[in-house]
């Protein structure tokens, strides 16, 4: 592969090559003298080198060039020290020029002159020249460097400019730094890439239709609209839904981020607004998407402190203006993303401006289903490989972690040497993203690998005998990640309601670590963090969010405009209630759980010595302890991938791998749980 290109080598052969001419052509202007003068004090004293002589203006002038170790003596000092070049070179000379009548004059002179030599002098060499063009030195020497200089400083100053619009140099700073895609551009992604978006994915492509059908809306009356909002969560594929439209349009498609507008200089932004909109107009019919639009787009007037927001307030005006101001934006179409919808401005959202909200939410079922083969495809997979049980084992994956998962799940199979990716690789790789790596030779004492037993036993039994529990499929006390010392992991019914039964039954669960500990050592560890975090969230939703005390009542004070943000929406006295209230919740679950941890104790000190034998547990494992878990109620993926066979509403054991964890002794390393989902 060739070197890449690097303009500073021009801008050293430039340099270099005005040295050369310097250095060759400065002759630093000879001085003016008498043939007299020549004759005594340089000729008879013996300090000529050459003599060189041409006509001009029908005289004839004799250049005298001095040899280089006389120009060191005295007399010479001052000529030496007025004929350096621009950059310090020596001047070669000639040192001084005389004027004579005609050539048989001088030829006259210095042969008298010669005649007339002290012993040891040598007569000096004369050289004829014919020099037609008298300017030839002259423009060597002074005009063509400046033409250089001149030359490289408009170079230079092209170059700091950006060379047009996109630049984002110091001359261009006010400049847009949108990139432009169009028919030339390569852009492979399509629709065909975008799975799992149905739904925004029609939406998306109708406006790409209006772009390039228009005739038949206007025809009937309708307007193109003039902007849409994609909403939805990290990793959904806001931006990839973006890219499908550069690839598919046939019109220019602008692409930039709400960051490029910001700058530390006063009135960038807004500038940068204006240029982006010119040059779309010019460009008509085209496309312009704004990532990460909230960057300039939180709601004015919020949270400023001393005027600190004055500058991103301005850019979010001139943004408003130029999507529905007094002039008109024909034929250009505004897409926009963000996963925080709640902080940007009213008048951002309204429409005319943004007409249309696509929402892109996490994949169901079957959207993971069509974003696994999507990442299948270049896969060397194995036949026993299904992307409908990868799917069901993944519920409240996003897009980006499915294409996480299918990534992993090569670089394991390629770790350990095989020539196909094979579904216990998936499976491996889903435990990684879950929960993190793997590290068994963490150093653990047996007092504390016994806590962690019985806590995740704890868990097992709660989970295996609580009706609305999530059913627990893998129980482990392989460290992983940073500080989880044991984790569970659950298979959840995808549902969007939840009732008080099943949101308790879910804290019991939770609460199960803490208790098995309690009844067992009597004594309780740091290990129930994350359960006692998940917990408390949970109760205060369900007292102050959901209505589901009694003594609250039906009220809720969830804020979700952000507008209560350094104020309860409560009186202190209902505040002391809702704590009160939420205390009383937690005890009641701890109670509860106890009892049953109580009940089930064989069952709890037979999980948890086999966990200490085996350190990983399945399903089929806690079936040959506990017996078939006594309800009916089945999972989604036994509905999905198993069809009308009734499992009791546990998967098989080859396949267990399900994206809820509870960690021991953790962060929330975790997708969010299905019961936090149900907030939605």
């Amino acid at each position: 592969m060739p070197p890449k290109f690097n303009m500073m080598w021009i801008y050293i052969a430039v340099i270099l090559g005005f040295l050369v001419l310097n250095y060759m052509y400065s002759s630093g202007g000879a001085k003016q003298t008498t043939y007299e003068n020549f004759e005594k004090n340089m000729l008879m004293t013996g300090e000529v080198e050459k003599l060189v002589a041409f006509k001009s203006n029908d005289l004839l002038e004799v250049e005298v060039f001095i040899k280089p170790e006389k120009l060191k003596d005295e007399k010479y000092k001052d000529l030496v020290a007025n004929e350096k070049s621009i950059f310090g070179a020596t001047n070669r000379g000639p040192q001084y020029v005389f004027t004579m009548g005609s050539d048989e004059i001088f030829e006259k002179k210095l042969a008298a002159s010669e005649a007339n030599l002290p012993e040891g002098v040598s007569p000096v060499a004369v050289t004829y020249e014919s020099r037609n063009n008298p300017w030839g030195g002259f423009f060597m020497t002074f005009i063509l460097p400046i033409v250089i200089l001149a030359g490289l400083w408009i170079f230079l100053m092209r170059r700091m400019s950006g060379g047009g619009a996109g630049g984002g140099q110091i001359f261009n700073i006010g400049k847009s730094k949108a990139q432009l895609f169009d028919k030339e551009s390569q852009i492979n992604i399509t629709f065909n890439d975008v799975a799992g978006l149905e739904e925004a994915k029609t939406e998306v492509m109708e406006i790409v239709d209006f772009l390039k059908n228009p005739k038949k809306y206007t025809d009937l009356g309708g307007k193109i609209p003039k902007g849409a909002l994609l909403v939805g969560p990290p990793g959904t594929g806001k931006t990839l839904l973006a890219k499908a439209v550069a690839g598919e349009a046939q019109v220019p498609f602008f692409s930039l981020s709400g960051s490029d507008f910001v700058e530390m200089f006063v009135g960038v932004g807004a500038s940068r607004v204006r240029d982006l909109f010119k040059q779309a107009k010019e460009k008509s019919p085209c496309i312009i998407f704004i990532d990460e639009i909230d960057a300039i787009g939180r709601a004015r007037g919020k949270n400023s402190v001393m005027g600190g927001n004055d500058e991103r307030e301005n850019t979010l005006n001139q943004l408003l203006v130029e999507m529905d101001g007094f002039g008109t934006n024909l034929g250009v179409i505004i897409l926009a993303a963000t996963n925080r919808l709640d902080v940007l401005d009213t008048a951002l959202l309204r429409p005319g401006r943004f007409d249309r909200q696509i929402s892109i939410d996490k994949p169901d079922l079957n959207g993971r289903e069509q974003i696994f083969n999507v990442h299948l495809q270049p896969l060397k997979l194995a036949e026993e490989v299904d992307a409908k049980k990868l799917s069901a084992q993944t519920p409240g994956f996003a897009g980006a972690e499915i294409a996480n998962v299918c990534n992993e799940a090569a670089l394991i199979a390629a770790r350990k040497g095989k020539v196909a990716i094979q579904m216990q690789d998936f499976q491996d790789a889903i435990d990684r993203v879950i929960g993190g790596l793997e590290k068994r030779n963490k150093i653990i004492s047996p007092e504390e690998k016994k806590i962690v037993a019985y806590h995740e036993a704890g868990h097992a039994i709660a989970g295996w005998f609580l009706e609305h529990a999530d059913p627990l499929v893998k129980v482990s006390i392989v460290p992983r990640g940073a500080a989880a010392l044991g984790y569970a992991q659950y298979l959840p019914k995808e549902q969007f309601l939840y009732t008080t039964e099943q949101l308790m039954d879910s804290m019991s669960m939770t609460m199960g670590g803490r208790v098995a500990e309690d009844i067992t050592f009597g004594r309780i560890s740091t290990g129930a963090q994350n359960d006692l975090e998940r917990i408390t969230k949970l109760a205060y939703a369900m007292t102050a969010v959901y209505g589901m005390n009694p003594r609250v009542g039906n009220v809720s004070f969830n804020d979700s405009s952000g507008e209560s943000q350094f104020h309860k929406p409560y009186s202190d006295q209902t505040a002391e209630l809702i704590d009160a209230e939420v205390r009383l919740l937690i005890a009641e679950v701890y109670e509860r759980t106890k009892a049953l941890l109580l009940e089930k104790q064989d069952g709890l000190i037979a999980i948890a010595e086999k966990l200490l034998e085996k350190e990983i547990l399945f399903q089929s494992d806690l079936e040959d302890i506990l017996g078939k878990r006594p309800f009916a109620n089945r999972t989604t993926y036994d509905e999905f991938v198993n069809g009308g066979v009734d499992g009791g509403g546990v998967p098989q054991t080859d396949i267990d791998l399900p994206s809820t964890v509870d960690t021991e002794d953790a962060e929330d390393v975790t997708p969010p749980s299905s019961v936090k989902e149900s907030s939605n």
